[in-house]
């Protein structure tokens, strides 16, 4: 019959509460034992067992150890605790008659209505039986009349009991169902806001579009029904030179920000923004009325808290993303969190677009340098092979008029109109080698500077005197061996051409580690290097410029000195590896 009864409820509170029903049976015996006149051992022993099955229960409970069959057990070992206390309590002559209710409360709750019944026609078949065996009488059947209702009423008022705890449990079970479904209807609502605001902040590789779309994307991802996010104020700052007072903060894109404030330039090294931007992380405020720098914006008198968060990736730090709000509690941990991936998202939307933007102006610089590369051969096929072609066609005509008058003078004509070809070759040739080294691919930097040195020698009479550590050429990669080959010959060919100089030095050596300098030094006439910038933009030639790309393509630093009668000097600083190029940034 057990087998049909109802599935146990497996609940801590219904594990409790039969254990504490078990302890108060338990003490009620051992009280009742204690009023009577004797106390056998064998009762002693038989308590004292089912004090410690109690106990055992106890701690199972405690640490929620259920068995599979964790009722059955516990209802079947309480019959035969209460039938062998009835049995030497002394049977219907004893104080122990209604000790079948320490099974009644296990079965009562554990199975219900079909669980009481049941323990309650056995525990009085148990009870009859064995007072029967110890006196035949015919008050026995008084336990049937007694007890059998005793145990009913009581196996009643527990499953009432057990009944208002399981749906106590069914209640609180529908509304934690129901607060889960809320939390993951929020967490998808969450994400669906995370996606768009990543999908947002991609979408465009326009600089000032990301600016609009962080702001737009912010005020949606805060929208709540009472309308709260209408009323909040957000703005991008971002870093610009100031001549006069170094970088500050202007207003790149704001919402509900007045044109006045619009106008306004903030130092960012104080109060909510200057703490965000030192401390590398976003910061709440809810004194704005005493932030020196916010105060001062007419759209931050009526915001009582704000939330600032550094656009910073690596070592830069484009500016701060500012969140204010009239309410004291807006900025709750969810929206701060969902603001800090807008700050995170808008960081590394706004590095891309400064990337896109710097990758247009490379292209720009590339096709600006293509063309200056081909004006620079005009210029040198116009000054050099095109003037000595055309003299030599005017020394041939001469040397045929000549050759009818004088053979002689004309056979030193003809020398001179060889020479004249010959030099004219090797300047076509020293041309072809600037324009691609091959030394410089199959034998490296070293060798190809070197080359430039003999046939700037052999072209032009110059001398260049190379001095270069070969350690340099082992840890530098053959594209940056290019761009520096690029530098050098362009720092070699403009001290040919204009500081009349006998001597120029290349130096190529290490600094440090991770750190080469490329050093053109030249004992010429020098210049005034302020004056030559200020009228630069109307030179032909922009050989400076090219150096300066030339060295920001290695991310290196270029620094020209030069003095009108002291020569000029060129400086370029290469790093080798990404921390060098980190301290060079960073002025280290």
């Amino acid at each position: 019959m057990i087998d049909g009864m109802v599935n146990p409820d497996s609940t801590d509170q219904i594990d409790w509460l039969v254990v504490i029903l078990r302890w108060i049976t338990l003490m009620g015996a051992a009280v009742a034992l204690a009023l009577g006149d004797t106390f056998p051992f064998a009762i002693l022993f038989v308590l004292s067992a089912a004090a410690l099955w109690s106990g055992l229960l106890t701690l199972f409970t405690a640490f929620r150890q259920r068995k599979p069959l964790h009722p059955l057990i516990i209802v079947a070992i309480d019959t035969g605790i209460a039938a062998l206390l009835f049995l030497l309590s002394g049977g219907l002559s004893g104080n122990l008659i209604w000790i079948g209710l320490l099974p009644l409360a296990s079965a009562a709750l554990y199975y219900q209505m079909r669980g009481f019944l049941f323990i309650s026609l056995v525990q009085v078949f148990i009870q009859s039986s064995i007072a029967l065996v110890i006196a035949p009488s015919p008050y026995v059947f008084l336990i049937i009349v007694l007890l059998l209702p005793l145990y009913l009423g009581m196996g009643f008022f527990y499953n009432f009991i057990g009944e208002r705890i399981r749906l106590q449990l069914v209640k609180i079970q529908k509304e934690t169902r129901s607060k889960q479904r809320k939390l993951e209807h929020k967490e998808r609502e969450r994400q669906h806001i995370i996606y768009k605001l990543i999908s947002g902040l991609s979408a465009s590789l326009t600089y000032q579009q990301v600016l609009e779309s962080a702001l737009d994307l912010s005020n949606d991802a805060l929208s709540t029904e009472n309308g709260l996010a209408n009323q909040l104020s957000s703005a991008v700052l971002l870093f610009v030179e100031n001549p006069e007072n170094g970088t500050e903060l202007e207003f790149g894109s704001a919402r509900r920000f007045t044109p006045q404030d619009m106008q306004l330039r903030l130092p960012g090294k104080t109060g909510l923004i200057g703490r965000a931007i030192d401390g590398g992380k976003a910061y709440l405020t809810q004194d704005v009325a005493n932030d020196p720098e916010l105060k001062v914006a007419l759209a931050m008198q009526e915001c009582r808290s704000a939330y600032c968060i550094p656009l910073r990736a690596g070592l830069d730090t484009w500016g701060v993303l500012l969140f204010a709000h009239p309410e004291p509690a807006f900025f709750s941990p969810e929206r701060r969190e969902i603001l800090d991936i807008v700050g995170n998202q808008a960081t590394i939307a706004i590095e891309n677009a400064r990337l896109y933007q710097d990758l247009e102006m490379e292209k720009e610089r590339m096709i600006e340098i293509q063309e200056e590369a081909r004006k620079k051969m005009a210029r040198d096929l116009h000054d050099g092979p095109t003037q000595s072609v055309s003299s030599i066609a005017m020394r041939v005509n001469f040397a045929r008029r000549l050759m009818e008058r004088d053979p002689k003078a004309t056979a030193e004509e003809l020398y001179k109109i060889e020479q004249l070809a010959r030099h004219t070759v090797k300047e076509i040739r020293h041309m072809l080698f600037t324009l691609r080294p091959l030394v410089l691919e199959s034998q490296g930097l070293i060798s190809a500077l070197e080359s430039m040195a003999q046939k700037m020698y052999e072209t032009y009479d110059q001398k260049v005197i190379i001095q270069a550590d070969p350690r340099v050429v082992d840890q530098m990669e053959m594209g940056k061996q290019g761009v520096v080959f690029s530098i050098a010959e362009e720092a070699v060919n403009n001290a040919r051409k204009h500081a009349n100089a006998v001597h120029i030095w290349v130096r190529l050596k290490l600094i440090q580690e991770d750190l080469v300098l490329l050093d053109i030094e030249d004992d010429g006439v020098g210049f005034n290097i302020s004056e030559v910038d200020q009228s630069y933009e109307n030179r032909g030639s922009l050989g400076m410029i090219n150096m300066r790309e030339r060295s920001e393509l290695v991310n290196g630093l270029i620094h020209l000195d030069s003095e009108l009668g002291r020569g000029t000097r060129v400086q370029v600083v290469i790093p080798l590896s990404d921390a060098a190029i980190d301290r060079i940034r960073r002025g280290v």
